[in-house]
This record gives C-alpha cells, sequence and structure tokens, in this order.
C-alpha cells in the first residue's frame, strides 16, 4: 500500500540526508545562514498527484529566518481505475483495527468545509462519523472536485499545472489554461410527447469528450442511458436507483425524487451517451440539459504545397484541412464549418527555388522575387447596378484569382494560389438610406367653436435628409381634411352664452390638481379626485384627506391623528357635471342657466340637509329608539331633490331619541 511505502521511504530518506554530504551551495544561499537544500525525497504517491519534500540545515546558533523545508508535487499521471481513491484507502487501512470494541468497515467523508486535511470516515451502513487520523497522507486531494492537496496537514493550492502555489485553472472545455475555444456550451430543454405507439424518446446525445454534464427530469417518466464506445461496443442503463456508480468508466451521480431526477456526469466522457425517457405516465415530463461539447472537428494546417516553379524564383503556399481529432483523419471541410468556434487558418506564403535558371550566356541575373515573378492577385469586375433605389438594396460582382507573367500576360489560375490575401466580396449593401416618407404637421384649430366642424393639416413628402421631394406613394398618403367636435355645446343666441366658456368646476378641478407639498409641519393632504359619480347631469366627485408629516432624518411620510393638523380641513366630497343628458343640443332656462354656470357656493345655498321627522319606534314598549330622518331638499321650492346636490354640504349627525318607555304588560 501507498501508506506503508510512505514511511519507510521517509525513514530512509531522513537517515540518508543526516549521513550524506549536502550539494553545493547557491548562490543567493552563499551568504545566508542556511546550508544548501538536500535532495527530493521520494514522493508520497506512485499516481494521481504526490508530494516530495526537501530540507535544509541553519548553520547559525541564532534563528534562522524562513523554512528549512519545502515541497513540489510528483507523480502527476492519472491513477488506473482498478486503484480507488486515496482517501478510501487510508480509511479501509483502519478496517482491522477495533472502535469502541468493535469492527467497522470504514468509507471516506469528503469535502469537510472545516478540516478538509483530517481524516474522517463514516462506519459503513450506520451514521457513525469519527476522525480516525488528524492529518490525511501528503498528496490526498483537499476536495473531490479539486487538485488542492493536503500537505502536513494543510490544503495547498495546486493549479491545473500541477505547481503548488499556482492559480492556474482548467477552461470549460479541460484545457489547462485555456480560453475556452475547444469546446461550446450545449442547453436545451426537451418536452415529452404522448404516443401510443412509442413507449420512449431520445431527449440529446451527448458525445465522446464532453464536460460537466447536468440533465433534470420533472415529471413522471425516467431517465434511461444507452452508450457506444469508440471500438462500437454498446451498453445500457436504466438509471432505478440514487446512487454514484462507473458507465464505460465515466462518473455518473444520480438522484432519484418522488416528481423528478438528476443526473450528473463532470466527464470527460470515455464513450457517446445517449439520453432518452421512458413514458411512465399520462402527464408530460420536461427535461433541461446543459454541457460542454468537444469541438472534434478542427482545422489543421497542412505543410507548403509545391514551388509554383522550378527555378527562377517562385512560390508556395500552405492550407488547411478539417480534421477528426478522435478518428485522426482527415474530412470533408464541412465538418469544421458546424463549429462557429472554428477558425480557418490563414495560408502561409514564402519563396521557393530561387537558383537562376540556365540561361544561353550561362548565367541569369536573379531579380527581386516580386518584380520579375509578381504574385497572384484577385481581380474583380465593376458592381451591377443596385437592386433598390433607397431601403436598402445589394450589389454584386465576380471576383476571381488571376497570375500575370514577365510579359504581362494575366490569366485565370487556381484560387488558393491568391488565399495568402483575404479575397474581396462579392455581394455588399447598397442605397442603405430610407426612403422617402410623408410627413404630416400638427392640425390646425377646428373651424367652430362649438358642435362639429373641420380641421386640416399639411402632409410633404420628405427624402433621408428631410429635403421636400418627390417619390412617395400616393397610397400611403395620410388624409388632411377630416371632421371634428368641439365638445362645447351649442346654444341658441337668445341666451347670450358666450360659447367658449367653461363651467366653473373645470376651473376648481384645475385649481385642486395642483396639490399640496408634505412638509415637516403637520398638514391636510388631499389625494386626487375620483370620476364623476355620473355620465351626466349632476354627479359627485369624493377624495381622501390625510394628516402627514415629512420625516426629515429619513425622508418619508407618516400619517397622524386628525386633530394633529391645524386649519380647515379641505371638503372630501363635491359636486360634478358631466354635461347634458340628451344627445342633442339643449335649451336652458335663465334658472337652468344660473345653475349650470353659476358658482359652486351659490349650488350650496339652493341645496341642503333639512330633518323631516323621525322613524318609527323600534319597540312598541319597554323602550325603543327612533331615527330622525335626513333629506335633501331644494330650499326655495321645498321640494325632495337627489342627495347628489347635498353633497358639497355637510350630512348633519344622526339624531336618536328614545321611545315606548312605558313597561310592557306582563305575559
Amino acid at each position: 500500500m501507498e501508506r506503508c511505502r510512505w514511511t519507510a521511504a521517509g525513514t530512509l530518506l531522513l537517515a540518508a540526508l543526516i549521513l550524506s554530504s549536502r550539494t553545493a551551495r547557491s548562490e543567493e544561499d552563499r551568504d545566508s545562514l542556511w546550508d544548501a537544500w538536500g535532495s527530493w525525497s521520494e514522493c508520497s504517491r506512485t499516481c494521481g498527484g504526490g508530494a516530495s519534500y526537501s530540507l535544509r540545515r541553519c548553520l547559525s546558533s541564532k534563528t534562522c529566518e524562513g523554512r528549512n523545508i519545502r515541497y513540489r508535487t510528483c507523480s502527476n499521471v492519472d491513477c488506473p481505475p482498478e486503484a480507488g481513491d486515496f482517501r478510501a484507502q487510508q480509511c479501509s487501512a483502519h478496517n482491522d483495527v477495533k472502535y469502541q470494541g468493535q469492527f467497522y468497515e470504514w468509507l471516506p467523508v469528503s469535502n469537510d468545509p472545516d478540516n478538509p486535511c483530517s481524516l474522517k470516515c463514516q462506519a459503513r451502513g450506520t451514521a457513525l462519523v469519527v476522525e480516525l487520523a488528524p492529518k490525511v497522507l501528503d498528496g490526498t486531494r483537499c476536495y473531490t472536485e479539486s487538485l488542492d492537496m493536503c500537505i502536513s496537514g494543510l490544503c495547498q493550492i495546486v493549479g491545473c499545472d500541477h505547481q503548488l502555489g499556482s492559480a492556474v485553472k482548467e477552461d470549460n472545455c479541460g484545457v489547462c489554461n485555456g480560453d475556452g475555444s475547444t469546446c461550446r456550451l450545449v442547453r436545451g430543454q426537451y418536452k415529452s410527447q404522448l404516443s401510443a405507439s412509442k413507449l420512449d424518446d431520445t431527449v440529446v446525445a451527448i458525445p465522446y469528450g464532453s464536460r460537466q454534464v447536468r440533465l433534470m427530469l420533472k415529471g413522471p417518466d425516467h431517465l434511461h442511458l444507452e452508450t457506444k464506445t469508440l471500438q462500437g461496443l454498446k451498453s445500457e442503463n436504466s438509471l432505478s436507483t440514487t446512487g454514484s456508480f462507473l458507465v464505460e468508466n465515466s462518473s455518473i451521480d444520480f438522484q432519484k425524487f418522488p416528481d423528478k431526477e438528476i443526473l450528473r456526469m463532470s466527464g470527460p466522457l470515455t464513450a457517446d451517451f445517449t439520453i432518452k425517457i421512458h413514458y411512465a405516465g399520462a402527464a408530460d415530463s420536461s427535461v433541461q440539459f446543459i454541457f460542454y461539447q468537444p469541438i472534434i472537428h478542427r482545422w489543421r494546417e497542412t505543410d507548403f504545397f509545391p514551388c509554383s516553379a522550378s527555378c527562377g524564383g517562385g512560390y508556395q503556399l500552405t492550407s488547411a484541412e478539417c480534421f477528426d481529432l478522435r478518428s485522426n483523419r482527415v474530412v470533408a471541410d464541412q465538418y469544421c464549418h458546424y463549429y462557429p468556434e472554428n477558425i480557418k487558418p490563414k495560408p502561409k506564403l514564402q519563396e521557393c527555388n530561387l537558383d537562376p535558371c540556365p540561361a544561353s550566356d550561362g548565367y541569369k541575373q536573379i531579380m527581386p522575387y516580386d518584380l520579375y515573378h509578381p504574385l497572384p492577385r484577385w481581380e474583380s469586375t465593376p458592381w451591377t447596378a443596385c437592386s433598390s433605389s433607397c431601403g436598402g438594396g445589394i450589389q454584386s460582382r465576380s471576383v476571381s484569382c488571376v497570375e500575370e507573367d514577365i510579359q504581362g500576360h494575366i490569366s485565370p489560375v487556381e484560387e488558393w494560389k491568391c488565399m495568402y490575401t483575404p479575397k474581396m466580396p462579392v455581394v455588399q449593401p447598397c442605397n442603405i438610406f430610407d426612403c422617402p416618407k410623408w410627413l404630416a404637421q400638427e392640425w390646425s384649430p377646428c373651424t367652430v367653436t362649438c358642435g362639429q366642424g373641420l380641421r386640416y393639416r399639411v402632409v410633404l413628402c420628405i427624402d433621408h435628409r428631410g429635403m421636400h421631394t418627390g417619390g412617395c406613394s400616393p397610397k400611403t398618403k395620410p388624409h388632411i381634411k377630416e371632421e371634428c367636435v368641439v365638445p362645447t355645446p351649442c346654444y341658441k343666441p337668445k341666451e347670450k352664452l358666450p360659447v367658449e366658456a367653461k363651467l366653473p368646476w373645470y376651473k376648481q378641478a384645475q385649481e385642486l390638481e395642483e396639490g399640496t407639498a408634505v412638509s415637516e409641519e403637520p398638514s391636510f393632504i388631499p389625494e386626487a379626485w375620483s370620476t364623476c359619480s355620473v355620465t351626466c347631469g349632476v354627479g359627485s366627485q369624493v377624495r381622501l384627506v390625510k394628516c402627514q408629516v415629512l420625516l426629515s432624518f429619513s425622508q418619508s411620510v407618516a400619517d397622524l391623528p386628525v386633530d394633529e393638523c391645524e386649519g380647515p380641513k379641505p371638503v372630501s366630497q363635491r359636486a360634478c357635471y358631466s354635461g347634458p343628458c340628451s344627445g342633442e343640443a339643449a335649451e336652458y332656462t335663465p334658472e337652468e342657466t344660473q345653475l349650470l354656470y353659476g358658482s359652486l357656493q351659490e349650488l350650496d345655498e339652493l341645496y341642503d340637509w333639512e330633518y323631516e321627522g323621525f322613524t318609527e319606534c323600534s319597540e312598541s314598549c319597554g323602550g325603543g329608539v327612533q331615527e330622525a330622518v335626513v333629506t335633501c331638499l331644494n330650499k326655495q321650492t321645498r321640494e325632495m331633490a337627489d342627495e347628489t346636490l347635498c353633497v358639497s354640504s355637510r350630512r348633519p349627525p344622526q339624531l336618536l331619541k328614545a321611545c315606548s318607555l312605558d313597561p310592557c304588560p306582563p305575559r
């Protein structure tokens, strides 16, 4: 066991350190009080990441600054699957040691937030958790999902580069210090489609190498796994119970609840997984999934193509081919175009065969490369006419790769020869400015001051520069004339009433809507009036009036009892007029005109509450009560009126009087 090897290795190393000669002291330690560092110890583990240490001795009788021991990681290779968990090995080493007079099978307790480097174990089948050792062996992971390791009882940070104290992390694709470009996030949702002919359905296919897989099913149905290895071996798993287990060497954590199921796979997956759903009930189910899918098809740069000339100077280019990382073979380019994250590398160009060609005089001067053998280049035809005169159109052209020889003759060549520079676009937008459109100006005032009339406006055709132009469609031109209605009733001339006049209630409402601001002194604050109680004729409006004060320290408003506010309380009811109830213009008598256009004070003087006797006694003997009857009366005609005409006056208090005081005769 690794535990036993550690003890033996440590004993031998300490003895060797004492007896062996020290290595030469480094430049940085030469002037210090420390001796040179000793050799590194044997690794605490043979796989899975362990720790090794080195010692040094203080040469002074005084205390030396710094530490006399240093650590480094070692054996940073994956352990075989059958090796098991290192913390679990340390717990199982206590299986043959009695605890409180009894043997137990001990299982590891991981991810202790308080002391991750103590050896805490749980007895199988019980809730008993015991700290069997204050420190785990060096190299034990602090947490299951981290590379941080315990050294001398302390949790030390370890980066994905397996260096102590390193902050380098893996990206979501599993690449150390990567930029996340080698994988893509896949997120989605599946909803079951119940069918009498189907017992199951495929939710999602998760390819080999995917990481951080999370699925959650909600509903009565159940998840089911199908796997296929790269060698073509297939298997199934019904996921019937909660637990953690291996499927094709991929660790799976599954939780089963009455109304949902949760599946987690940290990855990387060692096979292609197909997640299916088995229908189990009449209700629908939904599955949410998320995982990081590796980009298994990537561009790979090729070697340089053959030189374009055998002598006298030529050029050669590289290209890019789509490569399948799983099968290690070249595939069609369309597989790499499937991933938007894949960016095809630009070709590289270099000169070649610069030796002069044989000449009749036996020698030919080598001229600069780009003078005697110009590079292939892109050439284009003129742009076509724009497909639209405004509002955005397109125009196109043809682009081809050409080559010019020494005599200046131009001929088309393969496009790859020009790929050292970007190809010019073959399509571009044009005339993207807005088309002319109609602009309607404001309406004129109505041609009448009461009743029905007409109003007009100017409509112009304006282009994208704001200039008056043509080109607007007559079919979409807004109308320049429409009817208008002035809500003021038209009265007969004999009444001599100005049609511009407004009812006094409008003016009063406008004045009251200005409101009163809350201050640091208690004051009455009225809220907005309600809508009129009637749609025509005279009605009533109500509102709330509160006694409020502004609390300066908290800048908040507090409600107070009414008696805390000084001054008259604003009225909470008032009369309102919603116009005549007849659809046509009404004729009014002078008395009615005075009622409509008089002040609210005159309305108050015309109508008021008055007592009109009492109700019948509530009892015939033995003592009862009578309630005073209050009615709204016209003070001039003494006729009973609608109560809404008296809302601006305060209703008199309720009056009661005793009655039928004679004792009731005995039964």
